[in-house]
Formats: structure tokens, C-alpha cells, sequence
């Protein structure tokens, strides 16, 4: 059930799960707002992003995402995703652009500020794509919709901040559907005693004192839309080895 990934990057063990996947789409209306951009992301965002994902997060999506103060709401938000599309009435595509929330921001009203690389796809060609740049700040109208991440599974990083056998950190990546993570519970595999993880920042979460042993996870996840909690658990077998490396 786990598959090992060893990319020059710290530990990291990826859950071959049955996705619970949300039956339930996002509210077919749109919210009106502004999106900005910030400079030098013409190919990829920031690696320094509040949801913690270091450079994974600049290449996420590749590259089109997104802070936003406002759909963070203090990191629930992170690894969501929002189509945008802009409404100048020359320059915008119909359809805008999917991008993922990875870090918190705000600038003159905004609930977006995008790549660059994300701002001009908003476009409905290149040149328009540029005359969006020129603009610098644009109307737009969102909403939430499944994240779809085709041959991926949601993964959980252990962090370099991780410390054999005193601390665990854990870091969720290719989050799918449209239902926020609000609860993880780390639990012994044999006899299912479970600790509770503390949401340290972001899309980070933490236990000190880990349980031992072979261990599962169980997750907790709330349908953004409609409020509605689902939960399932995923058996890990092989985190307290991987955890042994670090």
C-alpha cells in the first residue's frame, strides 16, 4: 500500500489508496473579485509560500497558483483549487484557469494574487495574455473546484524539521477533490490507539512523541461546499521505517 519516492528529496511516502472522492461539485455560482500577480513568476511561483511547500509548491500546478489571505484560512487552504477567469470584456478567456493555493496574500482588494505565468492564461490569446500584464490589477470571478491530479496520489512528506523519535512533521501534497483536510490522527496499525496531529502551519502537520511501531493514518476531510465531514483511514506500514532514516 505505500510506494517509496526517492527524488533527491527527504522521505517521503505516497498512499496507493482508494481516493475518497467528493460526490458533491462546487457551487455553481461564481464570487466576484480582483486578482493581482507578483513579479519575477513567469514560469513557476514562490518557493517560499505559507502553506510550506518549498519548491515543490513553485512547480505545483505547473506553475499556475495563487495566494490569497482570504481562501487560506490559516492553511485549511492550502492545496485547493480555484478555476479564475478574468472579465475584461476584450482580453479574457471564457473558460480562465485552474490554480492551487499555496501561500497567503493580499494586495488592493484582492482575493488572488497569481504568476504571472497563471495571470496571462487568464487570456484568451498571447497578446491579450500580455495586455492582462499591462493592466497589473483585473476583475475576475472564481470558484472552488476539484483539484485532479491524473497519475498522482495524495502524499504525505515527512519534513527535514522531523526528529527520531522525539517529533514527526508531516506535509500533505497532491491533495485531491474539493474537501479540506481539518483533522489527521496518526494511530498505532495493531491496536488503533491514535494521537492527534497539530496543524503547525500550512499544509504542515505535527506530533511530538509519535507513536511507535507501524502506524496508519486517519484523515478527516470536510466538503468546502456544503460543511459535510467524511472520514476513512489508510494503513501505512512502513512509516516508522522510513521515520528510523531520518
Amino acid at each position: 500500500m505505500v510506494h517509496l519516492l526517492q527524488q533527491h528529496l527527504p522521505a517521503i511516502f505516497c498512499l496507493l489508496l482508494f481516493f475518497y472522492r467528493a460526490t458533491a461539485t462546487a457551487d455553481a455560482n461564481f464570487t466576484m473579485s480582483r486578482a493581482a500577480y507578483y513579479p519575477n513568476s513567469d514560469t513557476k511561483g514562490t518557493e517560499n509560500g505559507a502553506c510550506e511547500y518549498g519548491a515543490f509548491g513553485a512547480t505545483l500546478n505547473n506553475g499556475d497558483v495563487s495566494a490569497s489571505a482570504s481562501l487560506y484560512r490559516d492553511g485549511a487552504g492550502c492545496g485547493a483549487c480555484f478555476q479564475v477567469r478574468c472579465t475584461h470584456p476584450h482580453y479574457c478567456s471564457p473558460n480562465g484557469i485552474v490554480v492551487v493555493i499555496t501561500d497567503s496574500g493580499a494586495s488592493d482588494g484582492t482575493d488572488f494574487i497569481l504568476t504571472q505565468h497563471a495571470f496571462t492564461r487568464m487570456g484568451q490569446s498571447t497578446d491579450a495574455g500580455a495586455a492582462l500584464l499591462s493592466l497589473g490589477l483585473v476583475g475576475i470571478e472564481y470558484r472552488r473546484v476539484s483539484c485532479s491530479y491524473p497519475n498522482k496520489n495524495i502524499v504525505f512528506k515527512i519534513t527535514e524539521s522531523s526528529n527520531f523519535p522525539y517529533y514527526l512533521e508531516l506535509e500533505t501534497w497532491y491533495q485531491q477533490g474539493n474537501q479540506d483536510i481539518i483533522a489527521v490522527q496518526l494511530c498505532e496499525a495493531v491496536n488503533l490507539t491514535c494521537q492527534l496531529l497539530s496543524q503547525t502551519y500550512g499544509a504542515v502537520w505535527a506530533a511530538v512523541s509519535p507513536p511507535s511501531g507501524p502506524l496508519s493514518i486517519r484523515i478527516l476531510f470536510r466538503l468546502f461546499t456544503i460543511g459535510l465531514y467524511r472520514g476513512f483511514m489508510v494503513l501505512i506500514t512502513m512509516i516508522h521505517q522510513i521515520f528510523l532514516l531520518k
